[in-house]
């Protein structure tokens, strides 16, 4: 078994996640990753351009959306996540019927009883039957048919009929992403797809833990464990390298990590949010800055050779407007001090971020 230092892993890392020299396009960064968490919408659109091309815009990811090559739909864990449609199916495969159990659990607490959900569902389908629709419009049509909306009521019932296969965000509309709805990809062998989908997943994170995927994909570690097993016989399969004390998983064809500069990247990013364990890449100290009180709200990062130091953001939209429209100038709060040079080129790569 190889050994890889903590340095190498993280490294390693950033070219698998398509942090460092990405020639994709978004369709294929997102492939490459099999989803990408997307419960902020213009976070995961930024996550995508920073994995595609030099030059790709949001435009250019909203495109892909336009074009019905990416979807925006609840999966793992209860969490939005982008991917292709028929990765999005693989997922639900493996995963949709045990989130479904849970979504139907918070819509009966909500009030919504087998009848209500099943008006609900044929509501929907009705309203996308002409095409794709934004979520108020979804909203209103429920509630005509006598659905109550309130109180999150609206939010479960999307999210349940998404699990069903039946909606799924697509398309955008200026800046608003539509639902649209029709039958999701079918699966011909969903162990056979489970099994090719994690051996992608490793080879766009790893090194990374059996632990780690299963937390990831929300599934128990005897059936993820087996599927790795099963995934380590592909081609390109997996193997385990050593990492400290630690086991983790590689691709078998994975590129070896090159010493890095400034990277940046969004909100509820993958680099961090991809990990049960976080501490490859992150002092508590700096985790306590991402996610300020742990409530759940991840900050975009700064990272230097795979090292989160720091976060940075824009300024609210009340800040900008008080600056008459001008650009707006990101803030940079770094965790402890670092070199001048280094402060220099942290305050260039900020300025020259692109997806604004």
């Amino acid at each position: 078994m190889r050994e890889l230092a903590d340095v190498d892993a993280r490294r390693m890392r950033l070219v698998a996640q398509g942090l460092v020299g990405s020639q994709r396009s978004p369709v294929d960064a997102v492939r490459h990753a099999v989803a990408l968490q997307g419960q902020d919408l213009p976070a995961v659109l930024r996550a995508i351009a920073v994995r595609s091309a030099p030059g790709t815009t949001l435009d250019d990811v909203r495109a892909a959306f336009d074009a019905g090559e990416l979807v925006r739909s609840w999966a793992m864990r209860g969490t939005l996540f982008v991917a292709a449609p028929d990765d999005l199916a693989v997922l639900h495969a493996a995963t949709g019927e045990r989130m479904r159990r849970q979504e139907w659990r918070m819509c009966e607490v909500r009030g919504i009883d087998q009848g209500t959900a099943e008006l609900a569902a044929d509501v929907l389908v009705d309203a996308l039957a002409d095409g794709p629709l934004p979520r108020p419009v979804m909203l209103a049509a429920w509630e005509r048919a006598g659905i109550s909306t309130a109180g999150g009521r609206g939010y479960h019932l999307l999210a349940l009929n998404a699990y069903d296969g039946l909606v799924r965000f697509g398309p955008f509309e200026g800046r608003d992403q539509l639902l649209v709805g029709g039958p999701r990809a079918a699966v011909a062998d969903p162990e056979r797809a489970l099994d090719a989908a994690l051996a992608r997943m490793v080879a766009a994170r790893g090194p990374m833990d059996a632990d780690d995927v299963a937390w990831w994909m929300g599934l128990p570690k005897t059936l993820v464990r087996a599927s790795l097993a099963r995934a380590s016989e592909l081609d390109p399969g997996i193997e385990l390298v050593r990492v400290g004390d630690r086991e983790m998983l590689i691709a078998t064809d994975a590129a070896p990590g090159v010493e890095t500069d400034v990277v940046l990247v969004p909100a509820f990013d993958e680099v961090l949010l991809g990990y049960r364990d976080r501490t490859l890449l992150a002092t508590p100290d700096v985790l306590a800055a991402v996610v300020p009180g742990g409530n759940g709200v991840f900050r975009p990062m700064v990272l230097v050779d795979g090292v989160a130091v720091g976060t940075w953001r824009f300024p609210a939209a009340r800040a900008r407007v008080a600056q008459l429209k001008a650009p707006a100038e990101p803030v940079l709060e770094l965790v402890g001090p670092v070199p001048a040079r280094l402060r220099h080129r942290i305050d260039r790569a900020l300025a020259a971020w692109p997806h604004r």
